[in-house]
């Protein structure tokens, strides 16, 4: 993001109406397309709103834009010598086309990350930079010179790390597998879209659960699916009810976190899975399970994944090191039957010819060095730590104010708020103060549940945070 030279001898409105008028004149900002309004570019600059008054008046005394009082200011029309019939309406262009952009919750959040890099962000579900194994990975790198050829690689993914991952899934997930069922992915978003664009039709009905990671994703509704939702209780959902919402819906396939599931923290009771199967058994029903918290276990012995209690191929197992080593290094993977990877990988192929081979080779070599269980046992350690904090904060910061059930694994913290408060205002005035997190409504709960994510924010960072939430929350609920 563009920053001002405060210590520059070029006055402020000068440096704001060169910066304007070079994005202008580079197209970002096309004629008649409407620029942020005064008070939000002094926001966005930290200058006063008198500073871009000053700006956007030289900018009209060039032409380049127009003001026109209760519609905004816009870039001159004929200015750079444009003509208005021949320049493509952009902004019907950013509103149209089939795939829905992120929900506004989460736009805002990450329009303030980008704005003020220095939030306390309890916002982002990936680790912090301290517990990512950036030595390991440094050093694996030194010692490994990948110099294959570096062309295209196989649909399906890198040979070596479909085949440590063979390994890795026998071992840690209890998963039987062979690398011809084992489609590599740049993370577990990239294998919900293909499953939904390519194994799903519009107008298809699937069960997700609620709340759920899957209600904040778009690509549900952008693939044109019917979603139906199945209650989250402390014993994650019940299988009758996939039951029911198949005989009257005809849903085609069940989305499930049944491990530390996002964004509860609730584990899948073990009567449960073996009903679920049982259920999708006898309704040739798919479940997608998402498994990216499981090895987060901070004891170390995580519960078992559906997928190795299937004996007749009922379930498409996603993984991804996003949330066990580093989110940058984009991995993912999906177990599936030969034909449903074949598939995927064919699509996949359309899209981007694969992924980058460096990475791939990277994390085959990590799978498979001393380093990976020894970072295991850290990450653990450290994340049941963060946690701890957290839990101490909200005790300290509001006692009667918030309830909620410590996980016994992954990254997040699902909290009640007790007092009544309206989503969009708290997060509002949490940006104010420093912070940011995820209403609960996000992941299709009503108002008044919050997703703290512990793992992204510096120790140091984690009680000052819950203190400035509950200056937050106290300022509402002294304003009613």
């Amino acid at each position: 993001m563009w920053e001002l030279e405060r210590k520059s001898k070029i006055p402020i409105y000068k440096q704001i109406t060169d910066h304007l008028e070079r994005r202008i004149s580079y197209g970002e900002f096309p004629p008649g397309s409407l620029l942020p309004s005064e008070r939000k570019l002094a926001e966005q600059l930290g200058v006063n709103r008198s500073t871009v008054i000053l700006a956007f008046a030289e900018l009209r005394s060039m032409g380049i834009i127009e003001s026109q009082t209760g519609s905004g200011t816009r870039v001159s029309k004929t200015k750079w010598g444009a003509t208005p019939k021949h320049t493509p309406n952009w902004s019907r262009y950013a509103e149209g086309g089939s795939f829905l952009p992120n929900l506004p919750f989460m736009r805002r959040i990450r329009e303030a990350l980008n704005q003020n890099p220095t939030l306390i962000d309890f916002a982002s579900g990936e680790l912090s930079a301290d517990l990512a194994p950036n030595d390991e990975i440094t050093t694996l790198m030194s010692e490994n010179k990948y110099t294959s050829y570096l062309g295209y690689d196989n649909p399906q993914g890198y040979i070596p790390l479909r085949q440590a991952l063979v390994t890795y899934l026998d071992q840690h997930r209890g998963i039987k597998t062979t690398e011809s069922s084992i489609l590599i992915t740049s993370g577990s978003q990239q294998s919900l879209y293909l499953i939904t664009q390519c194994l799903l039709s519009p107008g298809d009905a699937v069960a997700i659960e609620d709340p759920s990671y899957c209600y904040s994703l778009p690509m549900f509704q952008s693939a044109g699916l019917r979603l139906f939702r199945l209650p989250v209780d402390s014993q994650g959902v019940c299988p009758e009810d996939i039951r029911a919402l198949y005989k009257k819906h005809r849903i085609k396939m069940v989305f499930m976190n049944p491990n530390y599931q996002n964004p509860t923290g609730t584990v899948f009771g073990a009567e449960r899975r073996k009903q679920l199967l049982d259920v999708a058994s006898e309704l040739a029903l798919p479940i997608v399970e998402d498994d990216p918290f499981s090895l987060t276990d901070y004891e170390g012995s995580p519960p078992s994944p559906l997928k190795s209690m299937d004996s007749i191929g009922s379930v498409l197992y996603i993984g991804s090191f996003s949330k066990i080593a580093a989110s940058g290094m984009r991995i993912g993977w999906m177990v599936a039957p030969n034909s449903i990877v074949e598939r995927l990988a064919d699509a996949r192929q359309q899209m981007d010819f694969g992924l980058s081979v460096i990475p791939q080779q990277v994390a085959a070599q990590f799978l498979k060095s001393n380093y990976f269980e020894p970072h295991l046992d850290r990450l653990r350690m450290q994340l049941q730590y963060k946690r701890d904090l957290l839990i101490e904060a909200l005790q300290k910061e509001l006692p009667g104010l918030v309830t909620f059930t410590a996980p016994q694994g992954g990254l997040h913290l699902w909290c009640k708020l007790v007092p009544d408060v309206h989503d969009g205002k708290l997060l509002e005035e949490c940006i104010k103060r420093g912070i940011v997190f995820v209403p609960g409504s996000v992941y299709g709960s009503d108002s008044g549940f919050v997703r703290f994510t512990f793992a992204r924010a510096k120790e140091a960072e984690i009680g000052l945070g819950i203190s400035k939430f509950a200056d937050a929350l106290r300022e509402l609920m002294n304003s009613k």
